[in-house]
């Protein structure tokens, strides 16, 4: 422990440091703009963002326009913004003046390594140039029928649980979408399967990945402190401080992350002998340990192998910028769709005539196709749709894109300016001093919240019904527009996302390259259950009479609870009332 003392001189210095700085500081460029005041010195206003957020985040708006200033660590002011034209700035006519803030880089690097999340400049365009035509709409009708049994088999495991004479049985639907989600990124993604869906079969890689989010969010408070500590302290000092720090919850997430990066290595190299032809096991063919069979060809880390071997050398992913993907790709797609299809579930329980609506369309669709004769299926049920028609569904396109507008799984992103410029507002903002603000000024280093859940909840943007859950919205809309990206939007005003006018996918060169296999994903999901299985809220009551209440806590990512005195508040599921389809639960 002698090394301790000057780690905990040299972070007091820092704080000192700031203090001075804070202290001598003249005013900030950001100064004029409103917002809430300062509650602290040390943590600012923005851990508020944070803490079972959604109401204080659509208030800022509310209060203080689409451009607020707040404070961060050490009273630094920071810019809350969801203005359309500052964000078409920020991600698309000025993207190079803003990039993601040092927190996230460092975090990202140091808990999935060299991938596309943890790298910044030349190195994260050389590899989102690499993995752009991995997503490609080709590749996902490739994928569409290799993954489709991941949704059988879920919806086998379901119908399991229920009995057959319409009774009903409560389910908690999350760790059983959670575990699919897994399986769909583990197949699709890596070519291997880790039979996350059997609970006969325990596999190390798989539970660690469940237990990552919880675990991250317990040391959320550190992340601030990492680029000073990576800058600052050698790597050995590095592992000392991990292994000195009091709480049990710092050894769990080392493990976690150790556990993941092992794992990848092991399916990274066997990949790579396989496709390379030096010895790969067979297709199908099991290794020792906890490795489930291989299976080559289509997934998405073969396809990018392949395109790395054909590449120019200096166009090429390094081993360990290609392992950085596999976590990556594991963890920006797993729980996020989770959440989504979690959501949709529980909004088509609430909604008992958007699920007949939805269950309606389904069967349309697959009757049709099993009479034009496309199918080898004998009922309708079991018809796998095609790619094409799964994504022509119109009703449950309007219901995935307002689920992911309304209620997007994360609600805060982050930037910082690289260099002094200004901001552009659409909508002119209120000064401190009581006029108006249509230009903000930013200093190099200013941080920038990029707030997902405002900007989609806009009303200006979407109409007076904003926040209101409406799937119809996109249905009359792209009726009169050919432009179904944009078909639900009030006026010609537009956010710059990857998907429709939403944020939810973020926009510009770090939008999430993977929004096109989470859609894929989610409607392939649905599609497979709804045509067998009937959802609804809670029912059964306690001795008050009192029925569950299911609770979407938004600290961060949107996580549903259960309030007491069923469950604790804290812990994520989604317990429905399920049963199977009968005649009735049609439109």
């Amino acid at each position: 422990m002698a090394l301790l003392t000057p780690v905990v001189a040299a972070v007091l210095g820092y704080v000192l440091w700031r203090l001075a700085r804070w202290t001598t500081k003249p005013q900030s460029a950001l100064s004029r703009v409103a917002g809430p005041p300062r509650e602290s010195w040390l943590k600012g206003n923005v851990q508020n963002l944070f803490r079972d957020a959604l109401e204080y985040n659509l208030r800022l708006s509310r209060e203080y326009g689409t451009a607020v200033r707040m404070y961060s660590l050490y009273g630094q002011e920071a810019l809350y913004i969801s203005d359309p034209l500052a964000l078409q700035h920020v991600f698309g006519k000025d993207q190079q003046a803003y990039d993601v803030n040092d927190a996230f880089i460092t975090s990202n690097l140091l808990m999935f390594g060299e991938g596309l999340i943890g790298t910044l400049g030349d190195q994260h365009k050389k590899q989102r140039k690499m993995l752009n035509p991995v997503f490609s709409v080709s590749n996902m009708r490739d994928l569409l029928p290799v993954i489709q049994p991941i949704a059988d088999q879920m919806a086998a495991i379901f119908t399991q649980q229920i009995p057959g004479d319409g009774a009903v049985t409560e389910i908690d639907v999350m760790p059983w979408l959670s575990r699919g989600a897994q399986e769909y990124i583990s197949q699709a993604c890596f070519g291997y399967t880790f039979n996350a869906l059997d609970l006969n079969k325990r596999n190390e890689y798989s539970e660690a990945a469940r237990r990552y989010t919880p675990a991250a969010l317990k040391l959320s408070h550190l992340r601030p402190f990492l680029p000073f500590i990576v800058r600052t302290f050698p790597l050995a000092l590095r592992k000392k401080m991990v292994e000195w720090y009091p709480r049990e919850a710092m050894k769990d997430f080392v493990y976690i992350l150790t556990t993941m990066h092992e794992t990848s290595k092991r399916i990274f190299e066997r990949k790579k002998r396989a496709l390379g032809g030096e010895g790969g096991q067979a297709q199908g063919e099991k290794e020792e340990g906890d490795l489930g069979p291989l299976m080559q060809g289509k997934d998405i880390m073969s396809i990018l192998l392949k395109a790395n071997a054909s590449s120019d050398e200096a166009d090429r992913l390094t081993d360990d910028e290609l392992i950085g993907q596999m976590s990556t790709l594991l963890f920006a797609g797993f729980e996020t769709t989770t959440y989504a299809i979690s959501r949709i579930l529980w909004l088509l329980a609430s909604r008992q005539d958007a699920q007949a609506r939805l269950r309606s369309e389904i069967r349309a669709a697959k009757q049709a196709y099993l009479a034009e004769g496309r199918s080898p299926a004998e009922a309708w049920e079991d018809v796998s749709l095609s790619y094409d028609d799964l994504m022509a569904l119109p009703y449950l396109d309007a219901l995935l894109r307002e689920t992911l507008r309304v209620y997007p799984p994360s609600s805060v992103h982050f930037r910082v300016a690289k260099e002094d410029t200004t901001l552009p507002l659409q909508y002119p903002v209120r000064a401190v001093d009581g006029s108006s603000v249509s230009v903000v000024p930013l200093e190099k280093g200013t941080q920038l919240l990029i707030s997902i859940i405002a900007s989609n909840h806009n009303k200006d943007v979407w109409g007076e019904d904003a926040s209101e859950w409406k799937p119809e919205r996109w249905m009359t809309a792209s009726a009169e527009s050919e432009d179904k990206d944009n078909a639900a939007v009030k006026s010609s005003v537009r956010y710059p996302g990857a998907y429709s006018s939403i944020l939810t996918f973020l926009g510009g060169p770090r939008g999430c390259i993977g929004f096109k296999f989470s859609e894929m994903e989610a409607k392939q999901v649905l599609a497979t259950l709804l045509p067998r299985l009937h959802f609804a809220l809670p029912s059964a009551t306690n001795a008050d009479g009192r029925k569950k209440e299911i609770y979407w806590k938004m600290s961060g990512p949107q996580i549903p609870v259960v309030q007491p005195p069923f469950g604790d508040g804290m812990s994520p599921q989604v317990p429905l009332d399920v049963r199977r389809v009968e005649t009735e639960d049609f439109a």
